[in-house]
């Protein structure tokens, strides 16, 4: 027997509209928050952490209650049918109040126009504003502080080529930068606080509704993750997991080909209205949806599953009985360090995915989608043989190549500037695309491998924890840590926590695939 390739793929296409979903979430609500509604770098760190949060206590609860429901169309898909729905709406909705706020910035609204510059300059005109870099200066006011003072004819002309030299915080290099990225950004969000703070109101229905899409996306992840070992044999699983993060990737990417389409990344577009933007994500996973419910038959194929577990012997003799068994000290001591591995690469990748969308335009004045979507591109080819190299050499030394190639990606990237050559920049996100996409497809089934299988679900609880655990606080701190040190601090912080994890991977010992006997393994695979 071998993997049903076309089943696992329309399986998949629960996890390609989450996907989907969460790549237009990273890449436009954090632009939102910071430029329309005027917040800083740790505030919409903190609003782009509540999907962890939640995610913390509400997947092992709806992951329990899919175990449980009972349904003609299975345990899962109800939630999958459900979550998605409702998502679909509340983004719609949040269109709404987008276009409100944007409403209130009228006169910026156009922010390349030198007529919007001066209405910037007027507003904040004697206000002391912050410069990316954290250095304070004055518009248009004298003072005997240690600060810049700008002229209204310097302020509008800045959108000009000219460049300015500034000292790097972090490395202490000299670089050239726009003074675009010093002045008119921290102004225009500037204009955007104060007109939050006058009317609050589409902010508050803005969050509301945030909440309510993060509520629904949560309440069909784990369903959707249980799925694939429902209908899937377990020595496959493995090869599944990868098609099934090839599916995840497909979403990714087409979202980022959208978002060029739409030039959600264009300078010139930070206050774009994304109405038609998030209708068309909003119909690319009603459409999933629909490919989904049409082609799943989730409760013939997972009795199918156990019928054929039965049939190869591939069950664990404790699975009947219930008894689980117990780790060993050193089998505790791998599952620790991998949990802890787990947690440390994700604070260091989470931070980029979560903050480059910023990053890109301010620090780089690039298109943070063209980098985005070859990192995607270069998952999307790495994701089967990444599984492949693990079956040759373990998926330990897998792993650890891994990472080693994430943190070097990161570390160069920490190097480049506005005139660094794009090139570059996209060969590191190739490189970290490959990286990902090896660490991901072996590290959740080594964490498995030490589970009984009446157990697989708590040890799947441990490993989503761990990574839902770091993804609550990552957005937080390197937040924070970019409002004090100034944005270019984003990469070095990703390459520390990454070369942490290498640290705390090397003392893993257990957890690699087992010999299975001929009648388990060998036989499944007698057909590839």
């Amino acid at each position: 027997m071998k993997l049903n390739y076309k089943r696992t793929i329309l399986v998949g296409f629960a996890f390609f509209l989450i996907s989907a979903f969460w790549q237009a979430y990273d890449a436009t609500i954090a632009l939102t928050l910071t430029n329309k509604f005027g917040m800083s770098q740790t505030w919409s760190g903190v609003i782009m952490a509540l999907d962890n949060i939640l995610a913390l206590f509400m997947l092992p609860m709806f992951g329990a209650l899919s175990d449980k429901h009972k349904s003609k169309s299975g345990r899962r898909t109800p939630f999958i049918r459900f979550g998605t729905i409702v998502a679909a709406i509340a983004l719609v909705a949040l269109s709404f109040a987008d276009g409100m706020q944007l409403k209130q910035l009228d006169a910026v609204s156009a922010i390349d126009d030198p007529a919007a510059l001066q209405t910037l300059y007027d507003a904040e005109a004697g206000s002391v504003l912050t410069t990316p870099e954290g250095d304070k200066f004055i518009l248009g006011t004298d003072s005997d502080m240690e600060t810049v003072d700008i002229s209204r004819d310097y302020f509008v002309s800045i959108l000009s080529d000219q460049k300015e030299t500034v000292t790097d915080p972090v490395t202490g290099a000299e670089k050239e930068v726009s003074p675009y990225a010093r002045y008119v950004v921290p102004a225009r969000q500037a204009y955007a606080a104060a007109a939050t703070q006058a009317n609050p109101g589409p902010l508050v229905l803005f969050i509301c509704l945030l909440l309510v899409l993060l509520v629904s996306m949560a309440t069909f992840r784990s369903p959707a993750v249980a799925l694939m070992p429902d209908v899937t044999v377990k020595p496959l699983r493995s090869k599944a997991n990868a098609i099934i993060n090839l599916m995840g990737t497909a979403g990714g990417i087409l979202i980022l080909v959208l978002g060029m389409v739409f030039k959600t990344s264009a300078v010139s577009n930070s206050l774009m209205n994304y109405t038609v933007y998030w209708g068309v994500v909003a119909a690319v996973m009603l459409g999933a949806l629909i490919t989904f419910l049409l082609t799943v038959k989730e409760p013939q194929w997972a009795a199918q599953m156990q019928s054929d577990s039965i049939r190869y012997g591939v069950e664990e003799e404790n699975v009947e009985t219930g008894e689980k068994r117990k780790l060993s000290k050193p089998e505790m001591r791998s599952l620790i360090f991998i949990l802890l591995s787990v947690a440390l690469w994700y604070f260091g990748y989470n931070a980029v995915t979560s903050k480059y969308s910023v990053y890109a335009p301010n620090v780089l004045q690039k298109n943070y989608n063209t980098t985005m979507l070859i990192a995607q591109g270069a998952a999307i080819i790495a994701y089967l043989p990444a599984g492949i190299v693990a079956s040759k050499i373990g998926r330990r030394k897998t792993i650890l190549g891994g990472v080693l190639m994430l943190g070097t990606a990161f570390g160069v990237a920490a190097t480049m500037n506005a005139s660094s050559p794009d090139i570059l920049m996209n060969i590191m996100f190739a490189l970290a695309g490959v990286a990902w996409a090896t660490i991901n497809v072996n590290s959740f089934p080594m964490v498995v491998e030490m589970s009984s299988g009446s157990d697989v679900g708590k040890y799947t609880g441990f490993y989503y924890t761990a990574s839902m655990a770091a993804q609550t606080v990552t957005p937080m701190l390197s937040g924070f840590l970019m409002d004090q040190m100034g944005m270019t601090v984003l990469f070095p912080y990703a390459a520390v926590f990454v070369a942490l994890a290498f640290v705390t991977m090397l003392m893993v010992r257990h957890g690699d695939a087992k010999i299975i006997a001929k009648k388990g393994l060998e036989a499944l695979d007698i057909e590839d």
